[in-house]
């Protein structure tokens, strides 16, 4: 009887869980309550949006760290995470990151559709709150040799940072790892306050303007993305110093790393095309 139980495959099926179930109600109640928050929707005529939407976002968020304390537990110590299982991990985040860069096309694609057909006759209503040319009339855009440049800088310094701790890593270096992405969390966190402060200072709005919608959505979820990224390596920090990742299997580090690549790579295109090309020519600040 206890043959037919003995695991003879490098497979790994998992436990029946209760967090798909769970993260899908969560999901639901959010979407709903974000629906009710925008639609100013009353209930019994109390505005519950905001209290539906963040019971949802906490249930999305509790899932989401059970669920992976799960996994880190199947990986660390139940040796479910054999090499067969570890590439279909790599597809899967692989994907990810697909899906990932599918967002930013579409804000792309929005950027260059606005800036390039600006006089386009069957976008009358732009054309003429553009005026035919790009950057809009009145919109006085960054220089993008400053504080942007500045940024791309202290992004690509993380690059190599984070890969400095990828090395040390794969030789067992403890103490470099745990350095290396100190100073990786410490330039992301630098990269989120410039561009905080660039915010604040912006001559443009999100509202009223297609140029400041563009130029928001497209920096602006890539600094949300910056942002889990500094999370997704501060947690790798965190299980470094519980003793986990092994220069032989180590894929929450490594996930982190390509997630971090994979920002870096979206900045560069951002800078050079919405701060260098699309913006003209800045007034000096």
């Amino acid at each position: 009887m206890a043959e037919a139980h003995t695991k003879n495959h490098d497979y790994h099926l998992v436990d029946p869980s209760p967090w798909p179930l769970v993260g899908s109600m969560s999901a639901t109640i959010m979407a709903i309550g974000a629906v009710m928050w925008m639609k100013h929707m009353p209930v019994a005529g109390m505005q519950l949006g905001p209290l539906v939407f963040g019971a949802g976002l906490l249930g999305v968020l509790y899932t989401m760290l059970a669920w992976w304390m799960d996994v880190v537990r199947e990986a660390e110590h139940e040796g479910h995470h054999t090499r067969v299982v570890q590439i279909h991990h790599r597809y899967g985040m692989l994907m990810f990151i697909a899906s990932e860069v599918m967002f930013f096309v579409a804000w792309f694609w929005a950027f260059f559709d606005a800036s390039l057909f600006t006089g386009e006759h069957i976008q009358y209503a732009r054309a003429e709150f553009t005026g035919g040319h790009w950057p809009p009339k009145g919109i006085e855009t960054f220089d993008p040799w400053h504080l942007p440049l500045l940024n791309t800088l202290i992004l690509l310094t993380s690059g190599t940072t984070v890969t400095w701790a990828h090395y040390a890593l794969i030789q067992n270096d403890r103490a470099g790892l745990k350095q290396a992405l100190w100073l990786t969390l410490i330039l992301g966190g630098m990269f989120t306050i410039v561009q905080g402060y660039e915010y604040a200072h912006a001559s443009f709005a999100f509202a009223g303007n297609i140029y400041g919608a563009t130029f928001y959505m497209a920096t602006g979820f890539h600094g949300f993305h910056v942002i889990i990224g500094t999370i997704f390596l501060a947690i790798c920090l965190y299980r470094v110093y519980l003793g986990h990742f092994k220069p032989n299997q180590h894929l929450g580090f490594e996930f982190a790393a390509w997630y971090w690549h994979f920002v870096d790579v979206v900045w560069l295109f951002l800078f050079a095309a919405i701060y260098v090309w699309g913006s003209g020519t800045p007034a000096a600040h």
